[in-house]
């Protein structure tokens, strides 16, 4: 495997190297969060080692998880939506960047874009008006993180000869709602967008307490259902499916 890799630490976490620059995308990183319980693999500690840049797209708690904020340095660079970077101060991290879609700042090599998402960006504590967004990285390569979003009109146009989609199928429970893709959603994003990989996140990590005796089927279908949906609208499309902590090249 070259050393320019995604792994998909869990949930809406993945970790970017590329181009000799390491970012990592909304980190949880505990093994609860409140009633959700975290199955597969823990995330490895060198994930959060040696970070240029932490990505967070907006600031619902299993995307900006105070706990696991806790245990990265405070000194690492945050790029963070519209409205947050006062939260991010609050707990003590003070290079925080706000990116309104369309802006970019850069992270060694590569540029870092925030993009247009359709989701509710959440009601926090110090940081009222935030807003969602995601998040395009180009480099030698292409990578687009769509945190988490529903489709919405500019999304074919978001990237051309995009390399890497990492789209949202799922969520933490036995259902999602509004401003989410399901796996037969996500698949009609990447036929939008058209990256030469898909690559699922956002679903088989977390669940609540006990629930998986019931239902155990939400932590592995989506994965399943979003393949098989790319093989109907989206052919063209490689599709990667990893499991917590797998890590797949970005050749």
């Amino acid at each position: 495997m070259t050393s320019d890799r995604l792994t998909y630490v869990g949930h809406s976490t993945v970790l970017i190297d590329l181009d000799g620059s390491r970012l990592l995308t909304d980190p949880v990183l505990g093994g609860n969060l409140g009633p959700l319980v975290r199955h597969g693999a823990p995330p490895a500690r060198e994930a959060t080692e040696n970070l240029d840049a932490v990505l967070i797209s907006h600031l619902h708690h299993d995307h900006a998880h105070v706990g696991s904020l806790r245990k990265l340095d405070r000194e690492t660079r945050m790029v963070v939506p519209p409205g947050s970077q006062p939260f991010f101060a609050h707990h003590g991290f003070l290079d925080a960047t706000e990116l309104a879609p369309g802006a970019s700042v850069p992270v060694g090599k590569l540029t870092v874009t925030a993009v247009e998402a359709h989701h509710d960006g959440g009601r926090r504590r110090h940081a009222r008006r935030s807003q969602a967004i995601g998040f395009l990285v180009r480099g030698t390569r292409s990578v687009y993180f769509a945190g988490d979003t529903d489709i919405f009109p500019g999304m074919k146009e978001l990237a051309e000869e995009l390399d890497f989609a990492l789209l949202p199928i799922w969520g933490w429970g036995p259902t999602v709602g509004p401003g989410h893709l399901d796996p037969e959603g996500a698949a009609e994003a990447a036929a939008l967008l058209s990256p030469r990989v898909a690559v699922p996140i956002h679903w088989g990590t977390l669940y609540p307490f006990g629930l998986h005796h019931l239902r155990p089927d939400r932590l592995w279908h989506p994965g399943k259902e979003f393949l098989d949906s790319m093989r109907e609208v989206a052919p063209q499309v490689e599709t990667r499916v990893l499991s917590p902590g797998e890590a797949t090249s970005l050749a």
